[in-house]
């Protein structure tokens, strides 16, 4: 079992903080949820392992009328709550709340109170500053154009913008440029926050920095790459959003092909700036496209019924919207990617809601080994990266049995996780890398648009009804069809239980 000191792990973090300017970070949408939930912690646990320099600011915006210390009562609140346990330190906390400030804005109204907030960052002017679209991404633009119109754009600025990039090829196009008529690209960092998860970051490490493994990463050696993000939860109160959606957007267009181009890229010139991103979307350019004549062989979607979630009963999707649909709550789609390192390779990627288990992971299958020593008994190897939870990686290969009189070989599986040491939080590095500069681990307007000019036909078919919409019980893996569709391959859906074990 690999593992590092919580100890170590800080101090080098600390070392990189060194790097982190002093910063004015102002929150468009400060009293959502993924504010409370997710930036407001992540900036928290920031502050406590002493990456944010003294000084630092954090500006809160919203239309909610409040002042700032109701804010930073709701702030606190929102801590004690979703802090992981251990990192909850009443003192640093007190200190962390001194520097939120609370301005009520509606972002989308020019003569709103964009004075009272041009008066907070205008007494540091030169200092960076960055935006965070924490709000529906068709007020992107408003926002820009009234931050642009009220002068409160400056060289040091950056914006951050969150997930979804639009709904379709053209809708992110208008985001894009709409946001693009007031910030220059290098100041646009939209962030993906699996990007910024350490075992998706492990990815390349592990790919590039084994040579043992970096060898045999190609379509020589391995048979197929799984990538999975099944979760046991249901819409619940994202239904409206949802409906909207479906888990092809939600998951595929963005995050599972950000994790398919880090598998599948070729080794970047660096791992800063643009080099990454340059290789992904290489990658996704050479995405082999799936059209209304192949989509029912290379994809599947299906809808959740009514099943079970370990003792407790749960309803259907359908039950819980209230109303007739045609979204998809599984969605698992085979890829090809038209490189020489990957010709011919499937990549299977899936995602669920209602699946039997919380998993996210990347699954290598390498091809069986030498079956004219073996025979049928040599097994293919996996490779498990495990994203979340449980994060951590498994290597199941042959050896022999040695119980076995005869030369029988058996599976051996070698584990690594991370479970004596605090993983960050994603949006605790993403969150910094903006005010740094970094771009490497958002992604670039390129990427969306490639991204979404792959799945958009998959999209339209299955709006077309070309594809038969399949069903599966709430707390299953998924449908018959989905289990067809990667047998037409040789293969077979790994659950982490299976790789876990040997």
């Amino acid at each position: 079992m690999a593992s590092a000191s919580q100890d170590s792990t800080q101090a080098s973090a600390a070392a990189e903080g060194e790097h982190t300017p002093v910063f004015d970070y102002v929150i468009f949408g400060a009293t959502g949820d993924l504010a409370m939930r997710k930036l407001l912690p992540a900036l928290y646990n920031q502050f406590r392992v002493k990456h944010v320099p003294e000084g630092s600011r954090i500006i809160g915006t919203a239309r909610s009328d409040m002042t700032c210390e109701q804010y930073r009562e709701m702030a606190r609140q929102a801590l004690d709550t979703f802090l992981p346990k251990g990192t909850i330190n009443p003192e640093l906390i007190d200190r962390f709340l001194q520097m939120i400030n609370y301005v009520t804005i509606d972002g989308t109204n020019p003569d709103s109170n964009w004075d009272a907030l041009k008066a907070i960052l205008d007494k540091y002017p030169h200092r960076v500053r960055v935006f965070y679209f924490s709000t529906a991404p068709q007020i992107f633009e408003a926002i820009s154009e009234n931050l642009a119109s009220h002068h409160l754009i400056t060289p040091n600025s950056r914006v951050v913008l969150e997930k979804p990039i639009g709904t379709d090829s053209a809708s992110a196009k208008k985001i894009n440029d709409g946001v693009s008529r007031f910030f220059g690209e290098n100041q646009i960092f939209r962030i993906d926050h699996y990007l910024g998860k350490e075992t998706v970051q492990d990815i390349l490490a592990i790919r590039f920095a084994n040579p043992f493994i970096n060898a045999v990463w190609s379509g020589e050696y391995i048979q197929s790459i799984q990538i999975t993000a099944a979760e046991t939860v249901g819409v619940e109160g994202r239904a409206d959003y949802y409906d909207r959606s479906g888990a092809a957007r939600d998951m595929i267009q963005n995050h599972l092909l950000q994790i398919l181009s880090l598998c599948a890229m070729d080794p970047p010139k660096s791992l800063t700036g643009d080099a990454v991103r340059d290789a992904k979307v290489a990658v996704l350019k050479a995405l082999q496209p799936i059209t209304e004549a192949n989509v029912g062989q290379e994809t599947v979607r299906a809808q959740y019924t009514a099943g079970g979630i370990g003792d407790h009963r749960v309803p259907g999707y359908i039950e819980e919207l209230g109303k007739p649909s045609n979204t998809e709550t599984y969605a698992a789609v085979r890829a090809y990617v038209n490189t020489p390192r990957w010709k011919g390779v499937p990549f299977y990627l899936r995602t669920a809601k209602r699946s039997k288990r919380k998993d996210s992971e990347v699954v290598v299958t390498f091809k069986p080994g030498l079956k004219n020593l073996f025979g049928d008994q040599v097994q293919s190897d996996y490779m498990a990266i495990r994203l979340q939870p449980d994060e951590g990686f498994a290597l199941t290969f042959n050896i022999k049995d040695p119980s076995s009189p005869t030369f029988t070989l058996q599976h051996a599986t070698l584990e690594g996780d991370f479970s004596t040491i605090r993983i960050p939080d994603s949006y605790e590095r993403l969150m910094l890398d903006a005010v740094r500069g970094n771009p490497g681990l958002f992604i670039r307007r390129d990427e969306v648009e490639a991204a979404w000019d792959w799945i958009e036909p998959t999209l339209r078919a299955w709006a077309a009804n070309k594809t038969k919409m399949e069903t599966y019980p709430a707390g299953s893996h998924g449908p018959e069809a989905a289990n067809k569709l990667v047998a037409q391959t040789g293969d077979k859906w790994h659950e982490r239980l299976d790789i876990s074990q040997g």
